[in-house]
């Protein structure tokens, strides 16, 4: 179906849009913070896609609509909204757990250092997308301790993080299985979960987790107001 994507988008947001007319969701969730949480952290990813696609990957016209957006189906660019919107939505209702006092934990932080350098080398072996991802990871945990929200040293994360894990087989299983989204192998790695190659667990990890912690970070500068 020609609009298979933006229906897709579609539901992804319905869900989320309409829990805010509840009074308990409201009490919970700062929607003006979400979005532009969703706005600041797209910004990244949108070039990512738009630097990559016809590339890493592209689009099959048969699930898209024409019109684009700085060479990206529409229906993409929602994407960067709906599904992490939806996503905070669930981060705000899990329980707030404090720090995990685990002693291995300590090294959780270096390890995720160290994906940068060897992204930068993988990148450079032919493999992009798989070392797009490995930066990626290791920015995530530059973020969280320059930012000082210590989110992957929170057991809260690691509930989100195996929920996003579901997520993912879902609904990024869907778009790779129809085809709505067709990759170029000799970018990855070449190892699959289902149809999703294992390098958009990483994508969607980091993106996640990006919105929520800036989202922690923004709603802690509120409150400090």
């Amino acid at each position: 179906m020609k609009y298979e994507y933006l229906l897709f988008n579609a539901i992804v947001i319905a869900g989320p849009v309409v829990s805010h007319f509840s009074q308990q969701i409201r009490n919970l969730s700062d929607l003006r913070l979400k979005l532009l949480t969703n706005g600041i952290v797209l910004i990244p990813y949108i070039i990512w896609d738009v630097l990559v696609t016809g590339i890493h990957w592209h689009f099959n016209d048969a699930y898209i609509c024409s019109f684009r957006l700085l060479g990206l189906p529409i229906e993409e660019c929602f994407f960067f909204i709906t599904v992490p919107f939806g996503c905070l939505l669930v981060w705000e209702t899990l329980p707030n757990t404090g720090l995990i006092k685990m002693k291995f934990l300590r090294y959780l932080r270096p390890v995720l250092y160290s994906t940068l350098p060897i992204g930068i080398w993988v990148f450079s072996t032919g493999m992009q997308y798989t070392g797009l991802v490995l930066c990626s990871i290791g920015i995530v945990g530059l973020v969280d301790t320059i930012l000082g929200i210590d989110l992957l040293l929170r057991l809260k994360t690691y509930l989100y993080l195996a929920i996003i894990f579901g997520l993912i087989v879902v609904f990024n299983g869907y778009l790779t299985a129809r085809p709505v989204v067709l990759y170029g192998e000799t970018y990855q790695v070449g190892f699959r979960i289902w149809t999703i190659p294992v390098e958009d667990f990483g994508y969607g990890f980091t993106l996640m987790l990006f919105n929520a912690i800036l989202y922690e970070k923004l709603k802690a500068a509120t409150n400090e107001k």
